[in-house]
This record gives C-alpha cells, sequence and structure tokens, in this order.
C-alpha cells in the first residue's frame, strides 16, 4: 500500500527562499532512497507556506528517506520558521476503478 506525506512549513519571510532551497536538497535526498516513488517541493499560491510531498511504496520506506535527509539535508525546525510546521500522514483509501454501481456508491461515487 502506497503512503504519502504532506508538510507545510511556514518560514519567516527573510527565510522564505532559503527555505525553498533547504526543501529542495532534502527532496533531492529523499528521491535518491529506496521505495520513494516521488518527492515534490511546492509553494503555497497565498500566505507564503512551502508545501513538501512524498510519495512512497510503504510507510518505512518514507520514514528512511526522512532519516536519510535529516542526515544529508537541513531540515531540523528552528527559529527561521515562524510557526511549527504541518505534517500530514496519508494511506490510500481502499477504492478499486472499474468497480460495479454498488460498490461506487458504497463509496460515494
Amino acid at each position: 500500500m502506497n503512503f504519502r506525506i504532506v508538510a507545510f512549513h511556514y518560514p519567516k519571510a527573510e527565510h522564505h527562499d532559503e527555505m525553498v532551497r533547504r526543501c529542495g536538497r532534502a527532496a533531492e535526498v529523499m528521491a535518491t532512497s529506496p521505495g520513494c516513488l516521488d518527492v515534490e517541493v511546492w509553494k503555497e499560491e497565498s500566505g507564503g507556506a512551502v508545501v513538501t510531498t512524498g510519495k512512497f511504496e510503504s510507510k518505512e520506506a518514507c520514514m528512511y528517506a526522512l532519516r536519510k535527509a535529516a542526515a544529508e539535508a537541513d531540515i531540523q525546525f528552528d527559529d527561521r520558521e515562524s510557526r511549527p510546521r504541518e505534517v500530514h500522514n496519508l494511506i490510500e483509501a481502499i477504492y478499486a476503478r472499474g468497480q460495479g454501481r454498488e460498490e461506487q456508491e458504497h463509496y460515494g461515487r
């Protein structure tokens, strides 16, 4: 089952570009980890948050990639951020495309 992580980082205005670079470096490291399917860095359109996303084959693969990034990149929370990060761990919902009408109604489709 795939595992995803989405993290919102809230850098202080004077550290915004630096945060984008820091997250970019962490993404580069994580992308080389076994089981990493995708990793990206986004900027929130309004509000100034830097958003990181990752897709992994498993939660274990994600945790390994995070440990690797912590060892090789500057990802520690500190006073360059205005508030704590919001981290969301996501697992796949059980829904197979092409199910019959009965199953789709059960899943609200």
